[in-house]
This record gives structure tokens, sequence and C-alpha cells, in this order.
């Protein structure tokens, strides 16, 4: 007789109040940040929920979105990259110049460029040393190059990543598709394969890593590796949106791609990362950046620090979900 009651337990453990719906909402909460900046876009200024509207507030997502998966690689190994925004305008400067007039040696240089950022993660590595002061250093020696090669704003795209970058689908406006490939590409890279699992312990569990006969120097140099290849990409698309470069173009991007990856998901420690959270972070920067705060008409100097309570509201959120996950 007894066996045919549900028993409550099963039922305690499925409400709401369960360590299970609070990880499925840790989960989603950057969905659910970017859901509400755009419904709050849309009542603010209906016509911007459009094809033309999504085309032009997501116009530098692209590069944002690329500057943060770029960031996320050396952050699952527990790493920190502060050169990443001064990257990118170093890159940018190499394709508005060498790219576009002398391409092989523009080739050459920003392959090079992924070959520092690999010698940066053994140099971390072998000499244990922080990669917050390395990178911090690094920064100053991307943005001295960069003023020397393009010592004022100039330059100019290749016609070629002009034109990319303005493609035009139909129905579905060019940078949602690249975001949706960026981050299903980088998912299955690092989430879905047997190697991204051997990436991801390093930040999680080296010893075991380690133990298990890979080497800790190879995945840091080959995460470091990424983070170039990915700041390069963003360098190049964000010069083939503007145009035409300048060095101090990417500098803002080293706090938004951290932020992207935090609001995304990720944790500093414990290889804990999500590509798809990710990319989700840096498309809501991208939106509350600017077009949330211009239709709410805040000015240009407290549009900053509106953006950071937004980060602020939304991290707090996070930390109160994840302290009730551990209670339980």
């Amino acid at each position: 007789m007894s066996a045919a009651a549900p028993p409550s337990e099963p039922l305690a453990r499925a409400g709401w109040r369960s360590p299970a719906f609070a990880r499925a909402l840790r989960a989603l909460l950057p969905a659910l940040s970017l859901v509400l900046i755009l419904i709050a876009i849309a009542y603010l200024n209906p016509r911007a929920i459009s094809y033309f509207g999504f085309s032009l507030m997501l116009n530098l997502a692209i590069p944002i979105a690329l500057a943060t998966i770029a960031q996320m690689f050396v952050i699952t190994v527990n790493e920190l990259d502060l050169s990443i925004g001064t990257f990118v305008g170093f890159v940018g400067c190499v394709t508005a110049t060498w790219l576009r007039d002398a391409p092989l040696l523009g080739i050459v240089v920003l392959l090079g460029s992924i070959g520092v950022y690999a010698a940066l993660g053994a140099l971390i590595h072998l000499r244990n040393l922080p990669s917050i002061v390395v990178t911090l250093g690094m920064s100053f020696v991307w943005q001295g190059l960069a003023v020397l090669m393009l010592p004022k704003p100039g330059g100019k795209a290749p016609d070629w990543l002009q034109g990319f970058m303005s493609l035009k689908p139909p129905f579905v406006p060019f940078p949602i598709i690249a975001a949706v490939v960026i981050a299903l590409g980088v998912h299955v890279a690092l989430m879905r394969t047997s190697y991204g699992a051997v990436l991801r312990g390093t930040g999680g569990n080296a010893q075991a890593i380690r133990r298990a006969g890979w080497s800790i120097l190879k995945t840091k140099v080959t995460m470091f590796a990424l983070t170039g290849l990915f700041g390069v990409l963003s360098g190049m698309a964000l010069v083939g949106i503007t145009t035409s470069a300048d060095a101090n173009l990417g500098n803002g991007y080293t706090l938004l791609a951290i932020a992207g990856v935090i609001l995304g998901g990720g944790e500093f420690v414990g290889g804990r990362v999500s590509p798809i959270g990710a990319v989700i972070g840096a498309l809501t920067l991208a939106l509350a950046a600017s077009p949330l705060l211009t239709f709410m008409h805040i000015p240009p100097d407290w549009q900053v620090a509106a953006n950071g309570a937004i980060l602020i509201i939304v991290l707090a959120a996070r930390a109160l979900i994840s302290r009730r996950e551990g209670d339980r």
C-alpha cells in the first residue's frame, strides 16, 4: 500500500530549491542575462529588434567574441592575459598596413606573433612566473610596436577582409551567424574531444594530467598559442569592420574579454569555462556597452560605469546561486 504513494524525497529534490535547479539556473544565467538585455532594448526601441537593428548593434560583437575566447583559453589553465587588448590593436595595425601592402610580410608577422604567445606560455610555466606580470609587461611591448608601426590613425583594411566582414546573408545577420559558428566550433574542440579534456584538466588538476603522461608545458604552450591565434582573428575582424587602424584600437578589449568569460560562467581557477557562455557573455556586453545605454539616454561619460553596474549585478546573482548550490 505504501509503495503506491510517491516518495517525498525525490519530489523535494526535483523542486526549485534543489541543487540540480541551482546548477541549471547558474548554467542558464548568461543566456538569461542576454534575454533581459534584449527585452530591455525591445521595450525602449522596438525598431532595434530587426535585421538591420541587430546588424548595427552587434557590429563589434565578432571581434569582442574572438577576444573573449582568446582570454578564455588562458583562464582555462588558471592564467590571465592582460595584454590581449593591446595585442588586438597591434594586429589591427599590421592588418591595415603590411597585410594590405605586403601580404607575405604581414602573414609572417602575424604568425610570428602567435609564436611569441606560445613562447610566453613556455616562459611562464618553466620559470613559474605570474602570468599577470608577464602579460602586463607584454602589453607595453605590443602597444609600443603598434605606435611605431602606425603613429597616428590610418591605414586601410584589405579589400577581401572588408568584403568578408560586410557580408549580408539572408534572414539572419552576419554577426549572429559568426557568433554561433565561433561558439559551437570552440565548444566541440574544447569540450567534446579527448585532447580538449586534457587541456581543461591542466587547469582543474594538473597533477592528475601529469601522472597520466601528458606534458603540462605542451598544454600551456598550446593554450597560449590559441590565445594568440584568436587575438589575431579578433584584430583582423576589428579592422575589417572599422576599415582602418589605430594603435589604441583594442585597448578596452582586455577588460571586456575578462568580463565576457566570467559573465559566461567561467571561473578564474579550476579549468571551468564555457565557450558558448563566453560568446553569449561577449554578445551581452556588446549590447549593453552602447545600444542599451544609448536607448536609456545615459550620457557617454556614465556609460562605462553603468556597464560595470550591469556586470556586477549579474555576477552577484551568480554568486548567490553558487552559494545556495554549495549550501545544499
